[in-house]
């Protein structure tokens, strides 16, 4: 089953020659930036604290290039935003406020290229080309809501049900459909179970906009749990509206092998945002420095990622728009 020609994915990849560019990693933005991320919110914490931030983040990737940017929702949820006393009206407004700044940040953007970015012109590394750019509303796995790294070993224990899961996720889903996204982002989804969870929901809840599906690996065969990387991407296929299945949060030696097998089971557009390669320590809940590529080496890996069959490249965590900047340079000088 091909995507539909009403796909904004492939819409966007039509007017933009057939490759796009995602954005980087949030958190350690928000954090250069000044943010204290030490919270089970993560960096929807900002939400709360500090949306200017966000804001300035989103802008930062769209003048690096990025086609897509994601909002701030990954680790927002209505139970987590309730568990730190907000209401559930308040949780929800929370979470459509991750994708109004966002769209703010898209209409900010737009509003530098009409000026011709006047105020930017002694930085000609900024790209301000007006183009089509879309929102994506994050939705971490549940185990990024438990904050206690098992969205890295996808075992959730008793919690390992579909109908569990649909029910976490359902208002959640509902609410950033709503919210004016242009597309929902399941992301470092690390089982079957889950991605079952999410097609299932899609379909119950009659959601009125698309999705990706995107899984994370830390072996290059199989999704983190050990669930086959083959057998998820068939649950993406077999769902009409999620419209791309994708690989994210996963070192970059493991892509060029993972898109190869993505692509044995799905004609959709399959999306690519490794990690930096470093190591994250679920114990110490921080990144293990001097584990990771450089810039130089990850972008080198980038068109060989289109040419196996990527059509959305981007990175993730500890990705900057420096590493975005350098992915748009290398696709559209090909």
């Amino acid at each position: 089953m091909s995507v539909s020609h009403s796909s904004p994915l492939s819409e966007l990849l039509r007017r933009s020659g057939g490759v796009a560019v995602l954005d980087g990693g949030l958190a350690t933005e928000l954090e250069r930036h000044g943010a204290d991320l030490n919270d089970p919110l993560w960096s929807a914490k900002c939400l709360l604290s500090s949306p200017h931030l966000i804001r300035q983040v989103h802008l930062d990737y769209l003048e690096a290039g990025a086609d897509i940017i994601i909002t701030a929702s990954y680790q927002g949820t209505v139970q987590g935003f309730k568990a730190k006393g907000f209401s559930q009206e308040e949780s929800e407004a929370l979470l459509k406020k991750s994708v109004e700044i966002a769209c703010e940040a898209r209409d900010i953007y737009y509003a530098k290229c009409s000026e011709g970015s006047q105020n930017d012109n002694n930085d000609s590394s900024k790209i301000f080309i007006h183009r089509p750019i879309l929102v994506a509303a994050s939705v971490g796995s549940y185990g990024a809501y438990l904050a206690d790294g098992s969205e890295y070993s996808g075992n959730y224990g008793d919690a390992m049900r579909v109908d569990f899961l649909k029910d976490f996720h359902r208002r959640r889903v509902q609410v950033l459909a709503d919210s004016g996204a242009d597309l929902i982002a399941f992301e470092t989804t690390p089982n079957k179970v889950e991605a079952q969870a999410y097609a299932e929901l899609l379909d119950d809840e009659n959601v009125n906009i698309p999705a990706w599906l995107s899984f994370n690996s830390k072996d290059g065969i199989n999704v983190v749990s050990g669930d086959s990387l083959l057998e998820c991407a068939s649950v993406a296929e077999n769902c009409q509206k999620i419209i791309g299945v994708g690989i994210n949060c996963t070192p970059p030696r493991f892509i060029h092998g993972l898109i190869s097998y993505v692509k044995k089971v799905t004609t959709k557009p399959i999306i690519i945002y490794p990690n930096s390669g470093e190591r994250y320590d679920p114990d110490l809940k921080e990144w293990v420095e001097n584990t990771g590529v450089s810039d130089e080496d990850f972008v080198s890996y980038v068109n060989k990622w289109h040419e196996t069959g990527a059509s959305l490249i981007g990175g993730c965590c500890r990705t900057t728009p420096s590493t975005i900047r350098a992915i748009y340079k290398a696709l559209h000088h090909r």
